[in-house]
């Protein structure tokens, strides 16, 4: 028996009684639901990036490198949708950025603005912005582009050559690209970036995935001048002014290396193989004030092979950044790459499945997520504990079930830090939950356990926690990245 059957059988025979009464068990679509749009048919819009235009209208980038702009996508009815090609002929728009009049386009080989100067609908202004890094013809070489940072910025994360290898210049590196077009090498340590954006505070992430030197994918916080994980374009250092970290050890462990390589940062998140997704991608930040439901501040993480959206909590810790992820929703018709949410809470996303399949099976889309007004039962919140966690709560929880320390189940494991591709989950922990503490208002428990393994992946699963009405949780797990452990 496995220990997550354990957690399910055990209330019952302790003799902790289960609601008869218990409500239909509950579905993402009943919390946010899924608008398909059908798409132009002299086009495969195979979305790569989304951005929100004045007067309501988004412009999509495509992977086949248009850009389309979109009017009425904010309807309720999706046949009102309607799509203007604006532009053509540039080379995998994965980054759109809007400002001042100008559209702001990332593409394999530069920075490009563009403007429809007559106002027929059709972009007639093309000047670039930047090009200051290398483009070889490798199919691996993307180049994923952010919108603007408080400071102006744009962010361009670059693929590597391939998933081992820095061919040419600033492969494998996120830079900075002024106002001015100068180009600023931020954060070496780049393997294959599906996405980039900012958190609340305007924070700069991105998600790279699973290959060598990443057991998992993840969802990484770029600060300047730190080192992200893959030593592949080390030898650019040389035409920057940073400093170069010593090279990290192979078939190591992260929390190891990081104690020899103060210019390592962890990821933040691992967004867990084979659980959470295989190819993470885009990140939003739901800045709507409640009108996407329960989780102002929040990042929803994109999957392209599962399809899927996933919400991530984060917190600092000891000063650096670290959460949990946890399934949000699935069912998206393919793989997401692009992805942007406007003030209403409107969750725009698109994709493909070419070249790497997707579960959605359709090859392209272009769809929109919107709450029901509906709260789901589910954990708001995980942060760490010197002795363990404390789990918020959308609802109030059933004393009795969250109180139990046999309501839930937990397991703690890490990634090989390795020059191979990819990882088993390795060197296991099983934490003895020790106590279950519900508060007064029911709507958080403070779990306490032991032990806690610092640079472990916490999972932990809920199955016996209900809800006063006897209703489980709409996701009854959670993964949290344990970078540091609070000091008491």
């Amino acid at each position: 028996m496995n220990f997550r059957s354990a957690a399910l059988l055990l209330p019952a025979l302790l003799g902790f009684a289960v609601a008869t009464h218990a409500a239909e068990a509950p579905k993402e679509s009943d919390y946010y639901k899924i608008t398909t749009y059908d798409t132009p048919r002299e086009t495969a819009m195979e979305v790569g990036s989304i951005e929100l235009l004045p007067e309501g209208k988004l412009a999509l980038g495509t992977r086949r490198g248009e850009i389309w702009v979109v009017d009425h996508a904010r309807e309720a009815d999706p046949s009102k949708i309607k799509f203007q090609l604006f532009a053509s002929g540039l080379h995998e728009v994965l980054g759109l950025a809007w400002k001042d009049g100008w559209l702001y386009a990332t593409i394999r080989y530069e920075i490009v603005r563009l403007k429809d100067q007559d106002g027929d609908g059709r972009a007639d202004i093309f000047e670039p912005v930047s090009d200051g890094w290398g483009v070889s013809g490798d199919y691996h070489e993307y180049a994923i582009g952010s919108r603007f940072d408080k400071d102006d910025n744009l962010w361009v994360t670059l693929c590597l050559t391939g998933s081992f290898n820095s061919n040419i210049d600033f492969r494998g590196w996120a830079l900075r690209i002024t106002p001015e077009g100068k180009v600023i090498p931020t954060c070496s340590g780049i393997r294959s970036p599906g996405g980039i954006g900012f958190d609340a505070d305007g924070e700069v992430y991105y998600t790279d995935n699973q290959g060598p030197w990443h057991g998992s994918c993840t969802l990484q916080h770029l600060v300047p001048g730190t080192f992200q994980g893959h030593p592949g374009g080390f030898r650019w250092y040389e035409k920057t002014s940073l400093k170069k970290p010593v090279e990290p050890n192979d078939k190591s462990r992260m929390v190891t290396e990081r104690a020899r390589i103060k210019e390592l940062v962890p990821p933040a998140v691992y967004m867990v193989h084979g659980k959470i997704g295989n190819s993470s991608s885009f990140i939003v930040c739901d800045e709507s004030k409640g009108k996407f439901g329960p989780f102002e501040k929040q990042l929803f993480v994109a999957d392209q092979s599962h399809s899927n959206v996933s919400r991530v909590f984060l917190e600092t810790v000891n000063g650096v950044k670290q959460g949990a992820v946890i399934p949000f929703r699935s069912g998206f018709q393919s793989g997401l790459i692009g992805g942007r949410m406007d003030s209403e809470g409107r969750l725009y996303v698109g994709g493909s499945d070419r070249g790497w399949g997707a579960r959605g099976g359709k090859p392209y889309d272009f769809e929109k997520l919107e709450w029901t007004g509906k709260v789901p039962f589910e954990i708001h919140e995980m942060h760490a504990k010197p002795d363990g966690f404390e789990l918020t709560f959308t609802e109030p929880v059933d004393p009795a079930t969250a109180g139990n320390p046999a309501s839930y189940s937990l397991r703690a494991f890490t990634y090989i830090y390795q020059a191979e591709y990819g990882s088993p989950e390795v060197d296991e922990v099983l934490p003895k939950i020790t106590a279950a503490e519900v508060a007064k208002d029911g709507k958080s428990v403070r779990l306490r356990l032991s032990p806690l393994t610092k640079g472990h992946i916490h999972e932990l699963h809920l199955d016996g926690v209900k809800s006063p009405v006897g209703q489980p949780l709409l996701h009854p797990v959670a993964y949290y990245t344990l970078n540091e452990i609070p000091e008491k």
